[in-house]
């Protein structure tokens, strides 16, 4: 994100700031709507980040569009569940790579969740692998249910279930809370990077 061409150059004064002030940005227009279009392919929105991308190109200068281009390539491949594009288009703009295990879970989730231009078949087969990833998690609680309550005498099945559910939502929360503060971490980086690149 720290480019310094043209209008490109104000994303990382611009990238702390909210959707709703981006939206209004007039001096900045074109880096407003890349970083709205990036933070969209974060939601895995293609359509939307399709969409500011498209809005910035259209107002951008000829000498910006090339990088500009492949941050559009980058989000798309993000937003699209695409890995491999992906590290390409990252390496493309002097960018580190996500890590392998960032790749594998972006590849794991174009399985279960495919982008809204997947065939039927590709969508129908998600819908199952999620199924059945619920299935193993619970079974995963129950199991560490009834082993929690082995030394208390144990507990009904309906308990452990119930249990189990709540251990793995648990679980899941700690997980997507750790994940946004390494998101945070990583854009404060990259704000901090982009001050000490324009000073």
């Amino acid at each position: 994100m720290q480019m310094q061409v043209g209008a490109l150059a104000a994303i990382p004064q611009l990238e702390s700031r909210t959707e709703e002030q981006l939206l209004s940005e007039s001096k900045h227009r074109v880096a407003a709507k890349a970083i709205l279009g990036a933070r969209a392919a974060e939601r895995y929105d293609a359509k939307a980040a399709r969409a500011y991308f498209n809005e910035a190109l259209a107002g951008s200068h000829p000498q910006e569009r090339p990088a500009l281009r492949q941050m559009m390539k980058a989000a798309l491949a993000q937003a699209e569940r695409r890995p491999d594009d992906l590290k390409e288009a990252l390496e493309k703009l002097g960018q580190e790579p996500p890590s392998g295990r960032q790749l594998f879970m972006l590849r794991l989730m174009g399985f279960v969740a495919p982008p809204a231009s997947a065939g039927i078949v590709a969508r129908v087969r998600g819908v199952l692998l999620l199924i059945a990833l619920v299935i193993v998690l619970v079974a995963i609680g129950f199991g560490v249910a009834e082993l929690g309550a082995l030394p208390f005498g144990g507990i009904a099945t309906g308990g452990a279930a119930l249990l189990g559910i709540i251990i793995v939502a648990a679980a899941l929360g700690v997980l997507t809370l750790l994940g946004r503060r390494r998101q945070d971490r990583a854009r404060a980086e990259r704000m901090a990077g982009g001050g000490s690149a324009r000073t």
